[in-house]
């Protein structure tokens, strides 16, 4: 090599390194602070605004921010959403298209986000299995999260509970997993009900009632916790809780294990330990929970939370580096590990009123804000850095506080009125977050305040494979009732054509691909798929006579990557007020093509993406027209100087 070509081959070199300064450190900036609320909506946003509240927005506003709307995801589900954010790709590039997937060779629903599985060797001694090698739990979302690509930039970043990034990517930066962390049982969260008045209902979604006598005011119940691996059978681990009710004082005593608590009506407790022996002497699991003393009397009723995995001492990986949830507690205290915090089962479930259920959203509100300050105090002596900051409130609130501000929801006349304005609350303590963050950043900062999606009712439910029953694309087995199909048994798939799975997913039965396909790919396929889009687009609710369904989106025709063969062919999105139900996102038929929704979760946002639009504000001009969640990724890539991956769809936010 001559001298000349080896000088341009080091200053090439040099070039493509961090710039850093005598003493090795990163240069200076920029310096960005990225808010992630969940579910704000640019209505809503712009009401609160126009009404004199949110003294901080207007505050950024004058600063120079814009409410923009934010394109969001098809389908606008919060798993699917934040994957567009962390990847800079559509489904057809991550391969998360919905809360439920499928599995085509055993067409049983399964999460989307996330898969644990067990070791696959075991030493056998009796009624014991000793595993030899380790379980696994894989995140399953594809393409390269952006801030992988940080560290090499000399880019100190910190990813704080970004929903879909369970386990979290291993990686070199300061990262906390969010929605889809599961619970102690490896559910999305199970709550407790003690009581003394149990529900007839016992099959709760996300909840187990532990139905308990006084005796001399002492009772004896248990908290559920992970399956015992070690034994054969995989029986599932308990512990015991102890109580002493005080009916004259409304108050009792709780001991779990060498750990006592005493609560009065209304009070919640501390953090407080819980341990599932495993193994005699060599394995337990620890686990934190929350007690909150509800009644005494007529009738005891006690809550408790989903038992949490402790952020001292994770079950899981939670964190990276292992350390962060660790260090975290240690600064703030122990906090909800489990995804999603605000318990809609336990208000659903009937253990919640919707007092309760807002008290306890103002517990997970004030962790958060505790949370954002420390971490701002330690962004603000960071030189060249980014601190994403997720709040899931505003999404958990608005699904089930719609009612109680909506004349026209079916269950509006059941809500508590005191809690009209509950959404306009939690607005307002995302208020406070953002000025907590314009105070602490430092006036160098570039402030990003954005969501994945907004907000609309949800007052009717479609059956989608009831319509495909009743239209002949799916069709039963001989003497098989609707309500006898669950999880798409008792199918006939030999004479199926089309069925639903997830919340707003439809599937060809596609030979080649599905376990009994029997749609051939080609013509047969383009024919079926301009067949049922045409359909769908038509269907009108008999309640109005409107359509319920603004577009059937093919996905060849919106999506790009390699993944797009693997989910649904065809996305439903509906106009506001309607959604696909509960039932067919399972799998099951209902009577009827169309019902009222009478649950609590009312509010929602599986419907047309551009319906539900998130927000973006930002203290610089957005050069881009018609932004996107998929902007976000190449655009905080672009600020650092790092080459945007060719497969990220989107582009930055400030180029034109």
């Amino acid at each position: 090599m001559s001298a000349r070509r080896a000088m341009t081959f080091l200053l090439l070199a040099w070039a493509l390194v961090p710039a850093v300064d005598a003493a090795g450190a990163a240069a200076d900036g920029p310096r960005v602070v990225v808010l992630g609320f969940d579910g704000m909506d640019p209505l809503l946003l712009r009401q609160y605004l126009d009404e004199g509240d949110l003294p901080n927005f207007r505050r950024f506003l004058a600063q120079g921010a814009t409410v923009l709307p934010f394109g969001t995801a098809i389908p606008p589900q919060s798993p699917v959403a934040w994957s567009n954010f962390i990847t800079g790709r559509d489904p057809g590039g991550h391969g998360i298209f919905d809360f439920i997937h499928r599995d085509p060779q055993t067409m049983l629903p399964r999460f989307s986000a996330s898969e644990a599985s067990e070791p696959e060797k075991f030493w056998k001694l009796g009624s014991w299995k000793i595993p030899r090698g380790a379980g696994k739990v894989e995140n399953l979302r594809q393409g390269t999260a952006f801030w992988e690509l940080l560290p090499a930039a000399g880019v100190d970043a910190t990813i704080f509970k970004v929903p879909a990034n369970f386990p979290p990517v291993d990686c070199e930066v300061r990262s906390l997993s969010g929605m889809g962390t599961p619970d102690i049982t490896g559910s999305y969260g199970i709550s407790t009900l003690i009581t003394t008045d149990p529900p007839v209902e016992r099959d709760l979604a996300g909840g187990r009632v532990e139905s308990v006598y006084l005796q001399d005011g002492r009772f004896t119940a248990t908290l559920a916790g992970p399956r015992n691996t070690w034994r054969r059978g995989d029986p599932e681990v308990l512990a015991a809780v102890e109580g002493v009710v005080d009916t004259r004082s409304r108050a009792v005593w709780l001991r779990a294990g060498t750990h006592e608590v005493v609560l009065n009506v209304g009070e919640w407790s501390d953090w407080e330990p819980v341990e599932f022996p495993m193994v005699p002497l060599l394995k337990s699991v620890r686990g934190i929970c929350r007690y909150y003393l509800i009644s005494t009397s007529p009738h005891l009723k006690l809550y408790v939370t989903p038992v949490q995995m402790d952020p001292v001492h994770p079950e899981m990986p939670i964190s990276t580096p292992g350390s962060y949830s660790r260090d975290l507690a240690e600064q703030t205290g122990r906090y909800y590990t489990q995804g999603l915090p605000d318990d809609t089962s336990a208000l659903e479930n009937g253990f919640f009123d919707d007092a309760d259920f807002v008290k306890q959203g103002r517990l997970v509100m004030d962790e958060h804000l505790a949370q954002l300050r420390a971490e701002l105090d330690r962004f603000a002596k960071v030189r060249r850095g980014l601190l994403f900051f997720y709040f899931n409130s505003p999404d958990q609130t608005c699904h089930v506080m719609w009612r109680n501000m909506d004349p026209d929801s079916p269950t509006h006349a059941h809500a508590d009125p005191a809690h009209a304005g509950r959404i306009r609350d939690v607005y307002r303590d995302l208020d406070r977050a953002l000025g907590v963050t314009l105070d602490r950043a430092g006036q160098d900062a570039l402030v990003m305040v954005m969501s994945d999606h907004g907000f609309a009712p949800w007052n009717r439910a479609f059956h989608v494979n009831t319509w495909l029953r009743n239209h002949g694309y799916l069709v039963l087995e001989e003497g098989t009732l609707p309500g006898d199909v669950d999880m798409l048994r008792h199918v006939d798939w030999s004479r199926t054509r089309a069925y639903a799975i997830g919340l707003n997913g439809m599937y060809l039965n596609l030979a080649g691909r599905e376990r009994e396909g029997i749609v051939q790919p080609g013509p047969q396929q383009q024919a079926l798929l301009a067949e049922l889009k045409s359909a769908l687009e038509a269907v009108t609710d008999p309640l109005d006579g409107r359509v319920a369904i603004k577009y059937a989106y093919r996905a060849d025709q919106v999506y790009h990557g390699d993944m797009t063969p693997t989910g649904p062919d065809i996305v439903l999105g509906y106009h506001r007020g309607w959604r696909g139900s509960n039932e067919s996102a399972l799998g099951r038929l209902a009577e009827l093509e169309f019902s009222d929704n009478m649950l609590k979760w009312s509010g929602d946002h599986c419907m047309a993406a551009d319906e539900v639009p998130g927000v973006l504000l930002v203290n610089r001009p957005v050069r881009r027209a018609d932004p996107a969640l998929v902007d976000m990724a190449p655009t905080i890539l672009t600020l650092f100087g790092v080459p945007v991956p060719a497969d990220m769809v989107g582009g930055d936010l400030f180029s034109e």
